[in-house]
């Protein structure tokens, strides 16, 4: 492809040099550029892409995106620059017309929210093959190429893989993509040049506030996937999160509401509950579905609202919706022989954790115990650390503080944060164990018949990160060879 035809895509400030020549490829990796390649600096949290300009060129970059003018050098030497406003965005945009402008040629939905993106989208991708269409999946556990999966790195790619990954898709003959959109995906500009046909939103709670400072800022980012949606394209919004309406507030698409205590486009009341599923009552049918928890009737109206509105009849939704199985990591069941239970929960803000905890109280036998293993995650959003604790400690007849991901900072320094958000009286109560596999193995022990152990905060993830080294740590293979 032709340099002045992806240029047409975006808005240069400044062109230095012959921008008709081709264009092998295109990268923001320095590592990665080879001859013939577009490159791209960006300026990321940690390194400036601007500073291994002179590096790729001397690879064999051809033409090099940049927004710093000062890197321009004198003399191009057959270097073709191109100053930018923002490099991210122009990737983004870059990214989409290299690859043919995939999304197009899909009918693609974004979920953005704190909690229930992976659920809803990936209930959503095999409902719509359930019903016999080709699909693709963008989630935090796992991509799909329609049957095929590929290993997923980031709740959203990269904007280069993410079309490259759109672009497969449409190859392989997907009618539909749901995608996870999340908070810096939409900062970062990777998502610059989709074409979004729907848009969902599932709550909004404190996360990510380490990047985005504020929760002002943290919301207004959200809020931008819908302020970017055509006037065609449909949105779906949670009415029973205060900032549900502020998401849509100035979207051109056509806006519709769900809720289980308010009065909306898509309503369900819980019928009958257990660790087995649920009985509801959605749009005036009754439907049993193998999922818990009021959080996750919450999930069903918005996989139902997008479903109706991408053109399924009703009845047929709510026949799939009772034969989908949870996510991985998401509310897992684990049955002990001697009679007590285990969940595995990817919980790991604190709404998410009220909100595990408050579905397990309610369902589970009067006079049980809930046994509740929580960590919290190095190199993130400090100040939620006391309040993950406080949470946990009120709603569980037994806490214990143990590891999560500490990543570069120390496992006891996170523990001590947490146990801040503690009174006197319940630290004496509290176990802190900082090895998460003997935390786990002591609230199995721990454990008698009826009780319930929940094991927060990693869910579907194998792996821990331990002062910047990876190991494989699997919560479901603890908790079962304990059991």
């Amino acid at each position: 492809m032709k340099l002045s035809e992806l240029l047409s895509v975006i808005e240069p400030l400044r062109v230095v040099g012959n921008a008709d020549i081709a264009i092998s490829g295109i990268q923001f990796d320095s590592r990665k550029v080879g001859c013939g390649d577009l490159f791209v600096a960006q300026v990321g949290t940690a390194v400036d892409g601007h500073e291994y300009i002179a590096a790729c060129v001397d690879k064999g970059a051809v033409a090099v995106v940049l927004s710093k003018a000062e890197y321009i050098p004198l003399s191009s030497d057959g270097v073709c620059y191109v100053q930018v406003d923002n490099t991210d965005k122009a990737l983004g945009l870059l990214s989409s017309k290299w690859f043919g402008d995939p999304s197009r040629s899909l009918t693609l939905v974004g979920v953005t929210g704190t909690n229930g993106k992976t659920t809803i989208a990936t209930l959503l991708y095999k409902l719509v093959r359930a019903a016999g269409h080709k699909a693709g999946l963008l989630s935090t556990v796992v991509n799909y190429v329609d049957d095929e999966a590929v290993p997923a790195t980031h709740t959203t790619p990269d904007a280069l893989e993410l079309n490259g990954l759109l672009r497969r898709m449409v190859d392989a003959g997907c009618e539909y993509a749901f995608m996870e959109v999340s908070s810096h995906a939409i900062a970062q500009e990777r998502i610059a040049g989709l074409d979004f046909d729907g848009a969902l939103f599932t709550n909004l709670t404190r996360d990510h506030i380490d990047y985005h400072k504020t929760f002002d800022n943290y919301r207004d980012t959200k809020k931008r996937l819908f302020d970017g949606l055509k006037k065609e394209a449909f949105a779906v919004t949670n009415k029973d999160d205060r900032n549900g309406f502020v998401m849509t507030q100035n979207t051109k698409a056509k806006v519709y509401s769900y809720s289980v205590r308010a009065m909306a486009d898509y309503r369900a009341q819980v019928i009958e509950e257990g660790f087995e599923g649920m009985l509801l009552q959605v749009d005036g049918q009754e439907v049993f579905v193998p999922l818990v928890g009021r959080f996750n009737v919450s999930n069903l109206l918005c996989i139902y609202g997008a479903a109706v509105n991408l053109g399924f009849e009703k009845t047929e939704v709510l026949r799939i919706l009772s034969t989908l199985r949870p996510v991985n990591g998401r509310f897992e069941t684990i049955r002990s022989p001697k009679g007590w239970s285990a969940i595995i929960d990817y919980a790991h803000t604190p709404d998410a954790v009220d909100n595990v905890i408050q579905t397990i109280r309610e369902i589970k036998k009067e006079g049980s115990k809930l046994i509740t293993v929580v960590g919290c995650g190095g190199n993130r959003d400090k100040g939620k650390r006391p309040m993950m604790a406080q949470i946990a400690k009120r709603g569980s007849e037994q806490l214990i503080l143990t590891s999560d991901n500490p990543r570069d900072e120390e496992p006891l320094d996170i523990l001590q944060d947490m146990a801040a958000g503690l009174t006197e009286e319940e630290l004496r109560t509290t176990l802190i164990i900082e090895d998460r596999e003997s935390a786990i193995k002591t609230a199995c022990i721990l454990a008698q018949a009826g009780d319930v152990v929940l094991v927060a905060g990693k869910g579907h993830e194998d792996y821990q990160i331990i002062k910047g080294v990876k190991y494989h740590f699997d919560d479901h293979e603890v908790v079962k060879r304990f059991i």
